[in-house]
């Protein structure tokens, strides 16, 4: 990138160069507030697994989704700039964009697709400036790629609202909202609903699920909902099957793309710089061929990921095909990308000071979360087949 904005060595391509004057400087200021007051603390917090809640308010300040600056004549952020919001944040961390995305990427999302309009005016100014925090709770202990089938927990109607029952398991920034989405079966239908329950509900517990590898600094939960009394009020209306909960996210699928680029973009960044200064048998180990070799294959990585996220900006994901085939393209890449840069520093790469063992780690959760690549697998081989594997 040239001019005003932060650069991106490793985007070959120069995608980031689209993006107009505004929308780099706003880039610029998200990238010096993550350099001077997250980067300091970010190892020792990884290491301890403490939470990254505390530095919400201070991005929120930065208004990232709705300075004037950075909007177009829709009201909204391009899809583009969002994209390399989520790439910045990812770019120092995953968990750090996990504990802001979760908030106005997931939460956000779920209340627009699933909210009347009255909800959406009265929650999303606090939904912004973080004033009005929630997460999503949809896996259970026992229901995790199969919950749309399988879903255990349960509302039920009563004369003064709905009773929830059940468990939800891996939430992530559960016991760091104020509120749950909570995904419910009906008890007494067919309907699958969602309550946006308040965390401080008689009868809800939370959990940090702890001694974690990966993705560190957030917290999942396991969350219990013990005859939990949620008002109609919050329930969202628009959310009547799984195919609603779908239809919601088919809009953020586009964001594992940019996540995963972010990472490797993160992980080139500290092997390209370790290469410059380590030196073996009398000069840097960037002038080795085995070196560059990794250095050139991790940015071969960046680019087709970053293609891949790039063009759900011009043509948003609206299938569940597109969307499993992206996240399992998009996580192989980075899953390569990241033992490449953690190899290229030898011994040294395990040290979380050098950074490269951090992306490595966070890189599981990535493959993982928001269906497995077996999972996603099965959702394009039937496509492509006619024939579901899923079951025998």
């Amino acid at each position: 990138m040239t001019g005003v904005g932060p650069d991106y060595p490793g985007d070959l391509l120069a995608f980031a160069r689209d993006l107009t004057r505004a929308e780099r400087a706003k880039l610029a200021e998200l990238r010096a507030f993550l350099e001077s007051e997250v980067r300091p603390v970010l190892v020792d917090r990884w290491e301890r697994g403490d939470s990254l809640a505390d530095f919400r308010r201070p991005l929120a300040d930065l208004r990232l989704l709705d300075d004037p600056a950075v909007l177009g004549d829709d009201g909204r952020p391009s899809r583009l700039y969002r994209g390399f919001v989520t790439v910045e944040l990812s770019r120092l961390d995953l968990a750090m964009s996990i504990t802001f995305g979760g908030q106005v990427g997931m939460f956000r999302t779920l209340v627009h697709a699933g909210g009347s309009p009255e909800q959406i005016a009265a929650w999303d100014p606090g939904i912004l400036d973080f004033t009005f925090t929630g997460c999503f709770a949809l896996s259970e202990p026992d229901h995790g790629s199969d919950v749309a089938g399988g879903m255990e927990t349960t509302a039920r109607r009563t004369a003064d609202g709905w009773r929830i029952t059940g468990r939800k398991r891996w939430i992530g920034n559960a016991t760091i909202s104020d509120n749950l989405v909570v995904v419910a079966r009906e008890a007494d239908g067919d309907r699958i609903l969602a309550f946006v329950v308040p965390a401080d509900a008689r009868g809800v517990t939370r959990r940090v699920i702890a001694r974690k590898g990966a993705t560190r600094m957030v917290h999942n939960a396991d969350a219990s909902f013990d005859d939990v009394l949620v008002a109609e009020g919050r329930r969202l209306p628009r959310i009547e099957r799984f195919a609603d909960i779908t239809r919601a996210f088919r809009a953020l699928r586009g964001d594992i793309a940019w996540s995963a680029a972010g990472m490797q973009l993160g992980a080139y960044a500290a092997a390209a710089a370790y290469a410059d200064e380590r030196e073996q048998f009398g000069r840097p180990i960037a002038g080795f061929q085995l070196v560059q070799d990794k250095l050139v294959r991790i940015v071969a990585n960046i680019a087709q990921t970053l293609a891949l996220a790039v063009r759900t900006t011009t043509h948003p994901i609206d299938d569940d095909v597109s969307a499993s085939l992206v996240k399992l393209i998009a996580a192989d890449r980075l899953r390569e990308s990241v033992a490449l840069a953690r190899e290229a520093m030898g011994g040294n790469g395990i040290l979380l000071e050098n950074d490269a063992i951090r992306f490595f780690a966070d890189a599981e959760a990535m493959y993982t979360f928001e269906g497995t690549r077996e999972i996603n697998t099965l959702i394009v081989g039937r496509a492509l087949t006619g024939r579901s594997a899923f079951t025998r």
